[in-house]
C-alpha cells in the first residue's frame, strides 16, 4: 500500500487504490461535493462499529485530509479510535470493498466490521 500523504488533522491514511475507487464513485455519482467520512460507533459483537460513507456535511470539530483530491473526514470523538489507520481497496475474486487495517483494535469479529 502506497499512502498519497500524511496529515496532523487526523491519523488516517488512505491508499492510492483506495482514493481512485473512492474518485470512481463520485464520478459514477455525478457528486464533487462529497467526502469520505470515517467514524467508529458503539454496536457489533466486538464493541465498535466502522462507518464509512459519503458525507456532504461538515460538522463542528471535524478533522479532514487531502489524499490526492479525496477528503477524508474524521469527527472529534472516532479520532483516538482511528489514529493510525489505514483504509484500502480490496479488488479479488475472494473480496472486494474498502478494508480498514487499524492498530488501536485490540480484537475484531470475524466479519472484520466491529472491534474493541
Amino acid at each position: 500500500m502506497t499512502e498519497t500523504q500524511t496529515t496532523k488533522s487526523h491519523g488516517v491514511t488512505l491508499s492510492d487504490l483506495a482514493a481512485g475507487k473512492v474518485k470512481s464513485l463520485l464520478e459514477q455519482e455525478g457528486r464533487d461535493d462529497l467526502r469520505l467520512r470515517i467514524g467508529v460507533q458503539p454496536g457489533g459483537c466486538s464493541g465498535l462499529i466502522y462507518q464509512l460513507y459519503f458525507d456532504e456535511r461538515t460538522l463542528d470539530g471535524d478533522l479532514v485530509a487531502d489524499f490526492d483530491g479525496v477528503e477524508v473526514v474524521v469527527d472529534r470523538m472516532s479520532a483516538p479510535y482511528l489514529d493510525g489507520a489505514s483504509i484500502d481497496f480490496a479488488d479479488t475474486i475472494e473480496k472486494q470493498g474498502f478494508t480498514i487495517d487499524n492498530p488501536n483494535a485490540g480484537s475484531s469479529c470475524a466479519c472484520g466490521d466491529s472491534f474493541s
